[in-house]
C-alpha cells in the first residue's frame, strides 16, 4: 500500500509573516515524518497496490487535523487513527473536504 500524506499549507504567506512560514515549513515536515516514518508499516499491507491519501492541516488553534481522502479498508483506517491519536493529532471534522480555511 502506498501512502501519501499531503500537507494543506497557509496560502497567505507573506515575507512580513515569518511565523507562518515556520508553521508551514514544520507542517511540510510533520507530513514527511507521518507519511515516511509513522505509517511505513501500512506499506506492507494488503492490498499491496492500494493508495492510501491523507490530508493534514491546522486548525483555528493551531492543532494538527487529518483525513483520508480516498476509500480504504476499516483496518487501514483504524491503524491511520491509532496513529494519528498518539500524535494528538485531531480528526477532520469538516463537512466538505474542500473548506480547507473552515473552523471545523
Amino acid at each position: 500500500m502506498t501512502v501519501t500524506v499531503v500537507p494543506i499549507l497557509e496560502p497567505n504567506v507573506k515575507p512580513a509573516a515569518p511565523l507562518a512560514k515556520v508553521m508551514n515549513e514544520r507542517f511540510v515536515r510533520l507530513a514527511a515524518e507521518l507519511q515516511d516514518q509513522h505509517l511505513k508499516d501500512l506499506s506492507g499491507e494488503e492490498p499491496m497496490f492500494d493508495d492510501v491519501v491523507i490530508y493534514i492541516s491546522y486548525n483555528s488553534k493551531y492543532n494538527v487535523r487529518w483525513k483520508i481522502v480516498n476509500d480504504v479498508p476499516e483496518n487501514i483506517i483504524a491503524m491511520i487513527s491509532t496513529t494519528c491519536d498518539k500524535l494528538n493529532y485531531i480528526k477532520w471534522k469538516a463537512t466538505s473536504l474542500y473548506n480547507f480555511n473552515g473552523k471545523s
